[in-house]
């Protein structure tokens, strides 16, 4: 598990909210604190596709979480405006293709198959915003392999795009 603090916080934001920097992940949860606190649940609701509709016409629902690119146009209208939110959290996943595209450059194939999600929590609480990463494994594992490649790869992503922050003791 790694912490950043993030030091460029307008610009972090702007990345987040208006740009595809965070597209590659889904949304598990958002809560955003303002006037009132809402809540979004990630989770796409199948039934909602399948439940009177012929097969041939339901959709493609290749995840389990709504894509971040999908729902950010709400996340950014719950906290554009002219006061800051009181705080907010994002629960995101790294897309399926892409947690098994960076465990394949690595040598830690005996427990690829086990991880469920590379996953980052972004926390603002009213000053500051951070980041904290975290691996899911669909059982338990001994090996900190997988979470020292997702805490390197989102390190290396971050510098490619430009997000500056500061690493959390």
């Amino acid at each position: 598990m790694l912490a950043l603090q993030i030091t460029s916080l307008k610009k972090f934001m702007g990345q987040l909210l208006a740009t595809d920097t965070f597209d590659c992940f889904l949304l598990e949860e958002a809560m955003v604190k303002a006037a009132n606190t809402i809540s979004i649940d990630g989770r796409i609701n199948k039934e909602f596709y399948t439940e009177g509709i012929p097969e041939s016409d339901r959709p493609d629902l290749p995840y389990e979480f709504r894509p971040w690119s999908e729902i950010k146009s709400l996340c950014f209208d719950l906290i554009k405006g002219k006061r800051t939110p009181l705080a907010f959290r994002f629960v995101l996943h790294l897309k399926p293709e892409q947690v098994t595209s960076l465990l394949a450059g690595s040598d830690c194939s005996a427990v690829s198959d086990l991880v469920k999600a590379f996953a980052v929590t972004i926390r603002f609480d009213g000053t500051k915003a951070t980041v904290t990463t975290g691996t899911a494994f669909t059982t338990f594992v001994l090996s900190k392999e997988p979470d020292a490649i997702w805490d390197k790869a989102l390190q290396k992503y971050f510098l490619q795009k430009g997000i500056d922050y500061e690493l959390l003791e």
